[in-house]
C-alpha cells in the first residue's frame, strides 16, 4: 500500500477548519485583483487549481465568471460543492491531481492561490509537472496567476516567528525544524486537529522558490511575459515590489 503524502493526509476531514485558517481570509480582495487582471472579461474560462473549498471559484462565479475547480482532496471538494449550492452558483468541482490534468488548451486563465498544490510536492520534478499541466490546460493566448512561497524570505527571517504571529488558536501549528539551503526546502512538523477533533502530527516539507527560478520554469513552458510581486493577503497589487519580508510571491505569467 502506497503511503499517503502529508498534503493528502492534512486535508482529509479538514474542510470546516480549513475555512477558518488565517491564510484563507483574503478572498474578496484577491478576487478584485483577479478581475482587474483579466479586464473584467466574463467570456473567459477560468480554471482554479488547488481550489480547496472553492473560495475563489465561488466568489468569481458569483461575479459572473465561468469557473472549473480542481483539487486532490475529496473532503475539500465536497465542502466546495455544498458552498456553491448555498451560494446559488454552478461550478464543476473535479477531483484531479494537478500533476496529471485531462485538459488540453481549454482555458483562458488559470489561478492557483495559496500554494494550490505547487510548491507542496516532494520533488522539484513533481512541482514542475504541476506548472506543465497548467500550461497544457491553457490556450495559446492565456494568463496564469498564482502565489508561491518566496525563497528570499527564509534567507533573512525566521519561518517559525512568521507563522507563530500569523496563527490563531485552534488552527494548524507549524514548527520549522530545518530550512535546507541546498534545496530551499523547509522541513517542518505540522499539528492540526481535524473536523472530528482528531489530532494529527505530520512531517512536511515545502519548496521555497526564488524569482529567477520561477521565471525560468515558466519560460521553458512558453510563457513570454512573467512578472513577480509581493503577495499581501487579500490585497494583491502590482505596486508591491517583491521584498525579502514577503512570505509569498505573486506571479503573473502571460503568453
Amino acid at each position: 500500500m502506497i503511503k499517503k503524502q502529508w498534503y493528502e493526509t492534512l486535508f482529509e476531514n479538514y474542510s470546516e477548519k480549513y475555512d477558518n485558517e488565517c491564510f484563507v481570509q483574503g478572498t474578496l480582495g484577491e478576487c478584485d485583483f483577479i478581475e482587474q487582471e483579466i479586464n473584467f472579461n466574463k467570456d473567459l474560462k477560468i480554471v482554479d487549481i488547488g481550489c480547496g473549498t472553492g473560495r475563489h471559484s465561488i466568489e468569481l462565479s458569483k461575479r459572473g465568471y465561468s469557473l472549473t475547480g480542481i483539487d486532490l482532496s475529496e473532503s475539500l471538494l465536497k465542502k466546495a460543492r455544498e458552498k456553491a449550492t448555498q451560494n446559488g452558483v454552478k461550478i464543476d468541482f473535479l477531483r484531479h491531481d494537478a500533476r496529471n490534468l485531462p485538459f488540453e488548451k481549454q482555458f483562458d486563465v488559470a489561478i492557483m492561490m495559496c500554494e494550490g498544490g505547487f510548491p507542496l510536492m516532494e520533488t522539484d520534478e513533481m512541482n514542475y509537472e504541476i506548472l506543465k499541466n497548467v500550461s497544457q490546460s491553457l490556450k495559446d493566448k492565456s494568463k496564469f496567476i498564482f502565489t508561491t512561497l518566496n525563497g528570499l524570505f527564509p534567507l533573512f527571517h525566521s519561518i517559525n516567528d512568521f507563522l507563530a504571529n500569523e496563527g490563531t488558536e485552534g488552527n494548524a501549528m507549524y514548527d520549522s525544524r530545518n530550512f535546507d539551503l541546498m534545496t530551499f526546502r523547509d522541513y517542518n512538523i505540522t499539528k492540526i486537529t481535524d473536523d472530528s477533533g482528531v489530532e494529527k502530527e505530520l512531517d512536511c516539507n515545502e519548496r521555497y522558490y526564488v524569482p529567477c527560478e520561477i521565471t525560468w520554469l515558466l519560460k521553458t513552458l512558453g510563457f513570454t511575459k512573467i512578472e513577480i510581486f509581493g503577495a499581501k493577503l487579500g490585497a494583491f497589487s502590482r505596486e508591491d515590489k517583491l521584498k525579502t519580508e514577503d512570505f509569498e510571491m505573486l506571479v503573473i505569467a502571460e503568453r
